[in-house]
């Protein structure tokens, strides 16, 4: 064979080499594809994101939340102290409201509702008889316990429009360190006990006796210087 002959089939075979790993190696995509193939043929853990096994996989980790979840409301219930708690059973034994009172210590801190019924007892009736500071307790109690007015002795005495010493949501300041609080406060902790009986029982509403709303309400009692209503 001649030199030419020789070197004309060389680059023939060179020529269709080339072909052949052209054709082999495809367009930039499907190279990309055939390298991902590749790759997660070396990796066995890995799940191609378009596999059947992959979603069955995906779903399984899913979960539903069938119920709403529901956050309990916790049950409003006056804050009492616990010092005073015997005081219904020592109640029987005292012969009068004088002596009751007496007999009930002062705790050195009232809880949040007692304090807004001493509050009240104090502003309305300070100066008057036990009796009359008793009456007023029990017509915030009868309130909170009607389904007509606020559910608690603050709300009740809070509520707007109802006693004239709140100012909005506050109180004037009281003096603590005298007698005048001391019997709101016993008395506060006897009406709520229920550890003595007052004539005024059931009333909700009370005035001042100066004054004549003409209220359409049943009149019950005018014990001191208030009038009480049902």
């Amino acid at each position: 064979m001649s030199t030419k002959l020789r070197l004309a089939s060389g680059i023939a075979v060179a020529a269709m080499f080339v072909s052949t790993l052209v054709s082999a190696n495809g367009s930039g995509a499907l190279a990309q594809t055939s390298s991902a193939q590749t790759s997660s043929a070396q990796e066995p853990g890995t799940l191609a994101a378009n596999s059947p096994s992959y979603q069955a996989r995906a779903e399984s980790q899913v979960t539903f939340v069938t119920a709403p979840v529901v956050q309990p409301i916790a049950e409003i219930v006056p804050d009492i102290s616990p010092a005073i708690a015997p005081l219904a059973a020592d109640a029987a034994s005292a012969g009068s409201l004088h002596s009751l009172v007496a007999d009930t210590p002062l705790p050195e801190s009232l809880s949040g509702e007692l304090s807004c019924l001493a509050g009240a007892i104090y502003f309305e009736a300070k100066g008057e008889s036990l009796a009359g500071q008793l009456a007023v307790g029990k017509v915030i109690i009868a309130r909170a316990k009607s389904g007509r007015f606020p559910t608690s002795y603050c709300g009740v005495v809070y509520q707007p429009s109802q006693f004239s010493f709140v100012r909005g949501r506050t109180m004037p300041f009281i003096n603590k360190s005298g007698r005048a609080w001391a019997e709101a406060a016993k008395i506060a902790h006897i009406a709520h006990f229920d550890a003595w009986d007052s004539p005024v029982e059931g009333a909700l509403f009370f005035h001042a006796a100066r004054v004549s709303p003409g209220w359409r309400l049943t009149r019950m009692a005018q014990v001191d210087n208030h009038v009480f209503y049902r």
